[in-house]
């Protein structure tokens, strides 16, 4: 069952939702009903020309633990050569934009300008955050003009990161974020990045299906 949100920021029981996670359509990005959301673990994931919010939470969920985050040998020999620097909310008007217009052209495009600028006020109000990657140097090590190169946005809520997006501009920089996140998460004694839907990428870096029901004790551990 499909439900139809009026302008009162509620929303059904998740346990309701389709079986490929649709639980509710209509209602608004509003700061209050974002925060609720994600706070059941429901997501706004819609084609955004076609207009209608779309409300998700699958029951079956794709998440990375941040302590057993898998880097391959690959990547820390990337990362020790010191190609790239990483950072936290430097950047997050450019990283949710970049994360847009890589797929504006696609069918089903979903990042649209109400988009951005819901997670935007998120992110002034801290509930929302940015990982930057920057290119600092070249193959051979030589200093080059700062750039941005790749990253990822998402919304906090307590011990928790909900991942939206990410982007990359050459090879490995989403990995070189999410990586960046993790290592992040583990200081501040973060418990869980939800990935939303299962990928080749992130499952190559660590992830794995939990239930709804794990899920939530997460979410709601203090």
């Amino acid at each position: 069952m499909v439900f139809k949100l009026s302008d009162d920021i509620t929303f059904p029981n998740p346990i309701y939702a389709e079986d490929d996670g649709l639980l509710a359509v209509g209602g608004d990005l509003s700061i209050d009903r974002l925060l609720l959301a994600y706070s059941y673990g429901i997501f706004p994931w819609y084609a955004f020309k076609e207009g209608l919010i779309e409300w998700w939470c699958p029951k079956d969920r794709f998440v990375i633990f941040p302590d057993k985050i898998h880097i391959s040998h690959s990547m820390r020999t990337l990362m020790r050569k010191g190609r790239y620097v990483s950072s936290l909310n430097m950047a997050f008007d450019d990283v949710i934009h970049q994360c847009g217009q890589l797929r504006i052209e696609q069918e089903g495009a979903w990042l649209g300008p109400d988009m951005e600028e819901a997670y935007k006020r998120l992110h002034e109000q801290g509930f929302a955050s940015s990982v930057e990657v920057w290119e600092v140097a070249d193959e051979r090590g030589y200093p080059v003009e700062k750039r941005l190169v790749g990253g990822l946005y998402g919304v906090c809520i307590g011990r928790c990161f909900f991942g939206e997006s990410m982007f990359s501009l050459v090879p490995s920089a989403s990995k070189i974020a999410l990586i960046f996140l993790a290592n992040v998460m583990k200081e501040m004694g973060g418990v869980m990045i939800d990935c939303q839907f299962e990928t080749a990428h992130l499952k190559s870096m660590g992830g794995e299906h939990i239930t709804y029901e794990e899920y939530m004790k997460y979410v709601k551990m203090e």
